[in-house]
């Protein structure tokens, strides 16, 4: 059985890679994996939000089969009950060691979900968390600064000049501690490690002692915000960060390009610890007995139509990077199908043997010599108020306006008096239809500006309802499965009293009975051993806890 090495940086954008085309930055590491495997160009994040990405990765299901949508969910404790495996769950049952290092973004934030090993150094943005790289800082006399502490952070629009060496900084503790663990348990039998680098995730925080440095003029400028998209989104995504203050669209060219600038330098850094990652598995001798796969949660507007961060279903932040190599298979390939991140999941099970479970919607990447479904026709994106499909030329995005998501027992169209389906519930905001082969760079909505289809353009009015249709029918068989039983347990780390609160129990198996839920959970159930129980919101925490308590979750 072949070792699977998974490198997982956060946030990256994929044209900030030489290997898809940069020539404003040098990624030799990076691009050996494609040089030697395959590199898949439509690869896209079906949840472009951190939480919902990467547990979609940890179950091989969307983000509606699995309930988690939003980065205020979490996958409920009980979820094994209800028939479910993660990966790492699956491989150690089949003989892997399995480890994760730096960041995976659960919660709670030291949960394991199967991993059998782990080394915590979590989001940079969760610096109360006193996870093992708090106290590795702490043992060399520095420690974590919250966003507020960098000098002139919101100024800078999320540049940060830190005074932590680069041998102290986030990527390289992770990238070591990934090395220490292939040096000591890599010749001990098949092993799955899956590194997380909280980098290139703001705050942009380079080291300033790392040697290689990036010239603002020489960064790409990004793309202007239109007009035709509308207003709902972009203030929705500015305003919803508890940073505030990330309107991008009110910076220079040149201060765009500053920030850009700082966000190159931490893909250089993750870069270094990728080369160093693969010199460690070649002076061990596995290099050779180890799939490596390289992929991000989702990308990073950066200045892109006058936002930062994710969370939408622009190119930016849904089109990543996916690299694998797989010793002897297919080395130094391009792929054009239409592949998800959740295929991954898919992939290294096929890879490493494991039988996949019935339950997964995630399917073997193709190019690799692996069995599966035939190539996707389409990319669905779910998130808690914005639904996508993508054909691989158009693309159709729905943006909520309420708080309202959508609910399985409702009807989300009216098909009699409204055929061409544009007053439903899965868009009371705001709507976008990008043709990608002629508008890469989605400037030209399709509809007008009130989201509704111009009279007579009986083509584009084809298009919508096709890809409208699509939606609808992958919601409904996502939802069949999504039983209500099924969804998840939601509860609230946005501030800091609840962050403070996660920390006065440390348990290294998982939930804290000290969560807070969140609003939106009403109802709950939880499994009684015959059958589901179901509590009203204000007697499911009491018995969620203890149960969690009784069954060391």
């Amino acid at each position: 059985m072949d070792n699977i090495l998974f490198l997982f940086p956060d946030q990256l954008r994929r044209d900030f890679l030489s290997c898809y085309g940069a020539d404003f930055i040098d990624t030799p590491n990076i691009d050996w994996i494609a040089e030697h495997g395959v590199r898949y160009d439509n690869a896209y994040s079906a949840s472009p939000l951190c939480v919902p990405a990467r547990t979609a990765l940890l179950t091989g299901m969307n983000a509606v089969r699995n309930g988690v949508t939003d980065n205020l969910h979490a996958i409920r404790p009980d979820y094994n009950l209800a028939g479910i495996r993660t990966w790492p769950q699956i491989m150690a049952a089949d003989g892997y060691y399995t480890a994760a290092v730096g960041k995976m973004h659960f919660y709670p934030w030291d949960a394991r979900h199967g991993f059998q090993h782990r080394v915590v150094c979590e989001d940079k943005l969760w610096s109360l968390i006193r996870d093992d790289y708090y106290h590795y800082l702490k043992s060399h006399g520095l420690r974590k600064l919250r966003w507020f502490e960098y000098g002139e952070y919101l100024e800078r629009k999320g540049v940060a000049h830190t005074d932590v060496p680069w041998e102290h900084s986030w990527d390289r503790y992770t990238g070591r501690e990934a090395r220490r663990f292939i040096e000591t348990q890599g010749n001990d039998g098949p092993f799955a490690l899956m590194v997380g680098f909280p980098g290139p995730h703001d705050p942009y925080d380079p080291a300033t002692d790392f040697p290689d440095k990036y010239r603002s003029e020489d960064m790409p400028v990004p793309i202007p915000a239109s007009d035709s998209h509308g207003h709902i989104l972009r203030e929705s995504r500015i305003h919803a960060r508890a940073n505030m203050g990330m309107d991008l669209s009110t910076y220079t060219e040149n201060e765009m390009r500053y920030v850009r600038a700082h966000y190159a330098g931490l893909v250089k850094q993750i870069d270094h610890e990728v080369g160093e990652l693969i010199q460690t598995l070649r002076r061990n001798n596995l290099l050779d007995s180890t799939v490596i796969v390289f992929a991000t949660d989702h990308g990073d507007h950066l200045g892109d139509h006058g936002i930062e961060g994710k969370a939408t279903f622009y190119e930016a932040a849904t089109h990543i990077p996916l690299l694998v190599r797989a010793p002897g298979n297919a080395e130094g390939t391009t792929c054009l199908d239409l592949v998800e991140l959740r295929d991954v999941t898919a992939t290294i099970l096929a890879l490493a043997g494991c039988d996949l479970p019935d339950y997964m919607d995630a399917q073997p990447l193709p190019t690799l010599g692996l069995e599966g479904p035939s190539p996707r026709t389409h990319i669905f994106g779910y998130l808690t108020q914005s639904w996508m499909a993508f054909d691989g030329r158009y693309k159709l995005a729905k943006y909520s306006s309420t708080t309202q998501g959508f609910e399985p027992s409702s009807d989300p169209f009216n098909s009699h008096t409204d055929p061409w389906k544009q007053h439903d519930l899965l868009s009371r905001g705001e709507t976008h239809l990008f043709d990608l082969q002629n508008d890469p760079n989605e400037q030209h909505n399709l509809l007008d500006t009130n989201s509704i289809l111009s009279p007579g353009d009986s083509k584009i009015a084809n298009i919508f309802h096709l890809l409208d249709t699509a939606l609808t029918q992958e919601l409904m068989s996502s939802m069949t499965f999504a039983m209500h039983d099924r969804m998840p347990l939601p509860y609230s780390m946005s501030s800091d009293e609840n962050v403070k609160k996660s920390q006065r129990r440390r348990s290294p198996v998982g939930l804290r009975a000290d969560y807070r839920l969140s609003p939106a959970a009403s109802l709950l159930a939880i499994p009684d051993g015959e059958g589901w129980v179901h509590l009203a919101s204000d007697g499911a925490k009491a018995y969620a806890g203890a149960w969690a308590r009784q069954n060391r979750w």
